[in-house]
């Protein structure tokens, strides 16, 4: 048995107004951390008020999830924004996580930026620089999440600050190692029992097969499951029974845990 700790995050706060999505509650009752929508893909602020009270009772370790300011895409489009841009829209949003983490007695312990976002600072040196100085200059203690190998953990590196190594459970691969387009057939993972392979080849277990059947190699030390994923509930808890049955256990091992 490996006994070895790894962070399992999900994707939460991401309802607002009157509408309402994935069932937090009980996610938070299985993840070690949580990404806090932060009101611009998704989230309001009686939504993060909420969501930051949840992952207190649920013992999760909270994370802001800032994203491009498009409620009607999901922050799921790219924009064209510069990096002036993206260091103010990750400031505002963190900030205002930050101030209900703080009114509720705690702290927000990484940023992990959403959708589009994710995946343009991923890609651009500018645009993770940006991130990275945003995340540093509000509180040089946070971590933040990003692909293996990207940009945006580079920056965050070069920062000084945390750099945690994600790999998503639900979402396939293509060759290069970035996550298939969600329009691609096979995008989404549909079985819980494939996810939880993914992940435990993520985590050193084996290669990780892409979308069109080839084997590469991909490291990571939290695994994130998305809550509008369908039946999320059903693959949280054969992911966390699935790790911890492989020797693993679900926490943070970083400073901050």
């Amino acid at each position: 048995m490996r006994n070895k700790i790894v962070d399992l995050n999900v994707d939460v706060g991401e309802g607002y107004g009157a509408y309402r999505a994935g069932n937090d509650e009980a996610l938070l009752a299985l993840a070690s951390s949580a990404n806090v929508a932060c009101g611009f893909h998704a989230g309001d602020p009686h939504t993060m008020r909420r969501t930051v009270e949840l992952c207190i009772a649920g013992g999760a370790a909270i994370g802001a999830h800032p994203g491009l300011p498009d409620l009607l895409g999901f922050g799921r489009r790219e924009m064209l924004v510069s990096p002036a841009e993206v260091e103010d829209f990750v400031l505002y949003q963190v900030g205002a996580l930050r101030a209900y983490a703080q009114a509720a007695g705690t702290r927000v312990a990484h940023v992990k930026p959403h959708g589009a976002l994710y995946h343009m600072a991923a890609g651009s040196v500018e645009l993770a620089a940006a991130v990275a100085r945003a995340v540093y200059s509000l509180d040089p203690e946070m971590a933040v999440f990003g692909p293996p190998g990207s940009h945006l953990l580079e920056a965050a590196e070069a920062m000084g600050l945390k750099a945690v190594a994600e790999g998503f459970a639900d979402r396939a691969y293509v060759r290069d190692g970035t996550l298939a387009p969600r329009n691609t057939p096979g995008a989404v993972l549909s079985d819980p029992r494939r996810a939880l392979r993914q992940a435990l080849a993520l985590l050193g277990e084996g290669d990780v097969e892409t979308v069109d059947g080839q084997a590469i190699s991909l490291r990571a030390s939290t695994i994130c499951l998305h809550s509008d994923t369908p039946d999320a509930e059903a693959f949280a808890l054969t992911l966390r029974g699935g790790l911890e049955a492989a020797g693993y256990t679900i926490g943070r091992p970083w400073a901050w845990a």
